[in-house]
C-alpha cells in the first residue's frame, strides 16, 4: 500500500518540522550534486533555516561569484546596488594589484624573467638599483647609530673610571690609610657609600 499524499503546509510541531527540514535539505543538496555531475551544469543552492543557519552547495569547478554574475547578465536583474558594485570593483582592483606585485616579486627574485622584453628588464634593473640604494642607506643609518651608542658608552665608562680613580686617590689621602684594620674595613664598604673622612664621622 503506497503512502498517502502529504498536504503541503507548515508543520506545527517544531520537532517534526526540524526533522523534515533536515531530510529535505539533504535531499535538495544531493539532487544539486547529482545534476552538476551528471549534466555538467552550473549549480548553486543556498538554504536558510528559520533560525538563520545557512546551508549551501556550489559547483566545485565554478565560483559562486561567477554563477551570480552570469545570472545577473542573463536575467537582467541587478543583484548589487551602486555601492556594492563600487566595492566589488575596488576589490577586483586590489586583487589585480596584488597579483601584479606577486609577479614583480618573482621577477625581482630572478624568476620568470626569460620572457621579459627590454623595457621590462630595464624597469626591473631600475627597481633593483633603487632597492640596493635604500638598503645601503639603511645600513649606513644603522652603522652611524651603532657608532653613536658606542661613543656614549665609552664616555660613560671613562666617567665612571675617573670617578673611581678619584675616590681611590681620596682614600689614599685619608689619615687612617696606614691602619690595617681601618683600611680593610674601608675596602669592604661599597664605593657608593664611601665618603670623605669628615663625612664618615658625622652622626
Amino acid at each position: 500500500m503506497g503512502r498517502g499524499k502529504i498536504e503541503i503546509k507548515r508543520i506545527e510541531n517544531s520537532t517534526n518540522r526540524q526533522v523534515t527540514y533536515s531530510k529535505r535539505r539533504n535531499g535538495i543538496i544531493k539532487k544539486a550534486t547529482e545534476i552538476n555531475v551528471l549534466c555538467d551544469s552550473m549549480v548553486s543552492v543556498v538554504i536558510f533555516a528559520n533560525n538563520g543557519k545557512m546551508h549551501a552547495y556550489n559547483s566545485p569547478s565554478t565560483p559562486v561569484e561567477d554563477i551570480l554574475e552570469k545570472y545577473q547578465n542573463i536575467s537582467g536583474k541587478r543583484l548589487w546596488d551602486a555601492k556594492h558594485e563600487e566595492l566589488k570593483n575596488e576589490i577586483d582592483r586590489i586583487k589585480k594589484e596584488n597579483d601584479d606585485m606577486r609577479v614583480e616579486l618573482r621577477h625581482l627574485n630572478g624568476e620568470d624573467i626569460a620572457s621579459l622584453q627590454y623595457p621590462d628588464l630595464s624597469r626591473l634593473e631600475q627597481a633593483l638599483d633603487i632597492g640596493i640604494a635604500r638598503n645601503n642607506d639603511r645600513q649606513m643609518e644603522i652603522y652611524k647609530m651603532h657608532e653613536k651608542n658606542t661613543t656614549m658608552l665609552q664616555e660613560e665608562n671613562n666617567q665612571l673610571e675617573y670617578m673611581l680613580h678619584k675616590q681611590e686617590n681620596e682614600m689614599m689621602d685619608w689619615p687612617g690609610r696606614n691602619n690595617p684594620e681601618e683600611r680593610d674595613y674601608l675596602y669592604q664598604i661599597p664605593y657608593g657609600f664611601r665618603g670623605q673622612p669628615n663625612q664618615q664621622g658625622r652622626v
